[in-house]
Parts: structure tokens; sequence; C-alpha cells
């Protein structure tokens, strides 16, 4: 009798597994599946999730010879592969301007290709061919250092959810029109934009993340916004030119997102907020907000403090609280005035959800423990505040942890963390 074979019991298993196991490949391994057996020979050109980067080639010191072995290998890839692409990913620093990568994204608009991610790295920007602009059922875009120029006929990605773009030269204007032409929009991140007003019209908006130098920033439809993370970065000139405007930054931006969960506010975001003349009364409670992180926020400035006061607030169940100072508080000699806290901070302010508060880079100036003392007074169920020194204060440490101890705290729970350089707990 001759030997029986061992069942191939991989081989056997039903197509959505095996697809699932190749698509946990990198390109280059779910390629050379082919040679396992007759069975897994073409199972790879059935997948729709193709992510090439620079590992899908054998690397050299020849920069011309890498770039030839990814155009062919990219190439055959496509020209082998069989039924829809939904996704289509290219990570890499070696094609910047290839011409190749035209012809593929005109393969990709006629294979239903509902992901797009373009990361190209540095050196010539790749201008986005029109053609892109065919891709009608893309739910996710993702662009890197690309040149992006829609077409006057283009009305929008009108099956969209998802877009990135980062370090993409683009019309501001086309930028808004890209937003508002995309209905079904959740997700928008925008970052390495130079000099950007952006009128933000995004009524399924959920998700926004905001890195780079912008001039302006209108949320103008944003009802079911829940997070979203800011970072600005401004020179002099903006903001003098800023300080000029009359209109509140504050309502702008957050006069019309009720449904925010979380608020993360980076460099020069509670400046922006200060900016332009306040109302004097919020028309909006921030009723669902939980968790808020403002940094470099710079406690000798009174404008600022009230847009942290205005927010906590008006957010009557948040839980959690990170916040940072500016450094050049520590330069501050100017008299405080401290009747400021009891003009602005209402006796009944309680704070009756926020757990945990987390200071850092604090100075020790008398506004920043002003609002220390604020927090542990008004925080009936707070269970920690950790708070970490500038690295520029030495000699002030100690009167800071004398101040702490001192003042009172509405939590019994409450537990302060002082975190110089060896942690110290105040029970």
């Amino acid at each position: 009798m001759g030997d029986v074979e061992d069942p191939d019991l991989i081989s056997d298993l039903p197509q959505s597994i095996l697809e699932s196991i190749l698509t946990r490949l990198p390109i280059r391994d779910a390629v050379r599946t082919s040679i396992l057996s007759s069975k897994w020979r073409y199972r790879w050109t059935t997948l729709t999730h193709l992510v090439f980067d620079d590992k899908c080639v054998r690397m050299c010191s020849d920069r011309p010879v890498v770039e030839n072995c990814m155009v062919n290998f990219i190439t055959r890839a496509l020209f082998l592969h069989q039924g829809p692409i939904h996704k289509f990913q290219l990570s890499t620093s070696y094609l910047q301007c290839c011409p190749d990568i035209d012809q593929w994204i005109l393969f990709l608009s006629r294979s239903d290709i509902k992901e797009l991610v373009l990361e190209l790295g540095e050196g010539e920007w790749f201008r986005v061919p029109s053609c892109l602009f065919n891709c009608k059922k893309l739910t996710c875009l993702e662009l890197f250092r690309c040149e992006f120029d829609p077409p006057p006929t283009f009305k929008g990605f009108l099956c969209l959810r998802s877009l990135s773009l980062h370090q993409v030269l683009v019309a501001p204007e086309a930028i808004e029109s890209l937003i508002s032409g995309c209905p079904l929009l959740e997700s928008l991140a925008l970052s390495y934009f130079d000099s950007l007003a952006l009128n933000i019209h995004a009524p399924n908006l959920k998700y926004l993340c905001l890195e780079g130098e912008f001039t302006d920033i209108c949320l103008e439809h944003t009802p079911l916004l829940v997070a979203m993370s800011v970072a600005m970065y401004m020179n002099d000139e903006m903001a003098e030119c800023l300080e000029q405007s009359s209109k509140c930054n504050f309502i702008k931006f957050l006069g019309g997102v009720p449904l925010l969960e979380r608020l993360a506010g980076h460099i020069y975001f509670t400046k922006y907020l200060s900016i332009g003349d306040y109302p004097g009364s919020l028309a909006i409670t921030y009723s669902h907000l939980k968790i808020i992180e403002l940094y470099q926020v710079s406690f000798e400035d009174m404008k600022e403090i009230r847009v942290v006061l205005r927010l906590i607030m008006n957010s009557p169940n948040f839980k959690e609280l990170r916040i940072s100072g500016s450094s050049t508080a520590v330069t501050s000699v100017e008299a405080p005035n401290l009747e400021f806290w009891a003009k602005e901070c209402p006796k009944d302010c309680t704070f009756k959800q926020l757990k945990v508060v987390k200071m850092t880079d604090m100075s020790g100036v008398p506004h920043e423990m002003e609002f220390m003392k604020f927090l542990l007074a008004n925080s009936p169920v707070l269970e920690t505040m950790s708070i970490t020194p500038c690295v520029y204060v030495m000699d002030g440490r100690l009167n800071m942890l004398i101040q702490l101890v001192r003042f009172r705290r509405a939590s019994a729970e409450a537990e302060i963390i002082f975190l110089p350089d060896e942690t110290l707990c105040i029970p």
C-alpha cells in the first residue's frame, strides 16, 4: 500500500478565513504563498486589501534599482489581481513622483476602490491625478505630501466617511468645498497647513484633528462632533493680527458642539479661544464632555484663564482634566490680581463628576495656585490631583507643597501627588 498523504487542513479552510490569513501577511509574503501548492498559486490575487511599503522588495544601496523593483512588483500585483480592490495603501519613501502611480490610481478607479492611502516621503510633491476624483465609492482617503487640485466639475465624494490630509498643497476654498461635498464625512484630520482660514460645514462629523498654522477656524455646522484635537502654530505677526479681531473665537469654535465628549487643545489653543469679544454668557452646556485636555495655558493671561473656567464650568459631567502651564509664566514679576477668582468663580460652583486632575509644567505662580485651590475646594468626588512642576522651577517647589497642604479639599478621598524628581503623595 502506498503512503496516504496527510490532509491539507489549511488549504481546505473557507475562502473568507484564507483571505483573512493572507491579509495579515505583508504583501511580499502573501505573494510568496503561491509556491506552497497548486491550490495556493492564485489565492493572493483575490485579496481585497493591498498594502505596499518599502518592505515589499529587497533593499539595496542603489536607489534606482529599488525604485524599479518596487514599480515592477506593484504593477505585476495589480495586473494579476482578480476581483474588486477595496483598499490600496502605498507607503514608501522611494516613489515620490513616479508616473506609474497615476496608472495605478486609474486602474483602482475602475475597481470599486473604497480606501486609498498615499503616504509618500520627502522630495518632490506628487500631484494627484484627476482620475482619483472618479472614485465614487471612496469611504476613506488619506494623502501625505501630495498636491491636490479637484477639477471644477468635481462635486465631492458622496460615500466618504474619513478624510486625512497631511502636508497637502491645496487651495483653502478647495478644502472647504471638499468637506462640504462629503455629506457622510465622520472623521477629518488636517495637519501641517500654512496660514489657513477654514470654515467647516460637516453635519455628520464626529472626529476632528487639526494641526498647523490656522489664521481662522469656524465650526460652521458640526452638531454631531464628539472628539477633537487641535494644535495651532502661531508666529507673532499672526497673533497680532488675530488679536485685532472682535469676533468671539470661543463661540465660533465651540459654540455649536453640544455632543462633545473629549477635547484636546494643544499649543496656542486657549490663546486662540481667548480672542474676541465674549458676550458674557454661554448658550451651550457640554453635558457629554468627559475629558478635557488643555496644554500650554498661560496663567498670567486673564483671558486664557477665563477660557479654562468658562469651559469647565459649562461641563457639568467632566471626569478628567489634564492641563499644562506655559513656561513663560516663570518670568512674570507683576503683582497678580487675585480678586479675579472671587469675581469669576461662583460660590455654588461644584464639579460633581471630576475624579482626576493632572497638571504639568506648573511654575507655582499665584494664578496657578489659585486654580488648584479652586478645583480642590469644589470637587467632592476628586480622587487624585497630580502636579508636575516646570523643569525651570527649583526654588519654588517647597512653597508649592506648603500651599497645597493648606488648601481645603471638598473630597476626603482626594490625594495630591507631587511629581518633581521623586513622587510624593499627600493623603
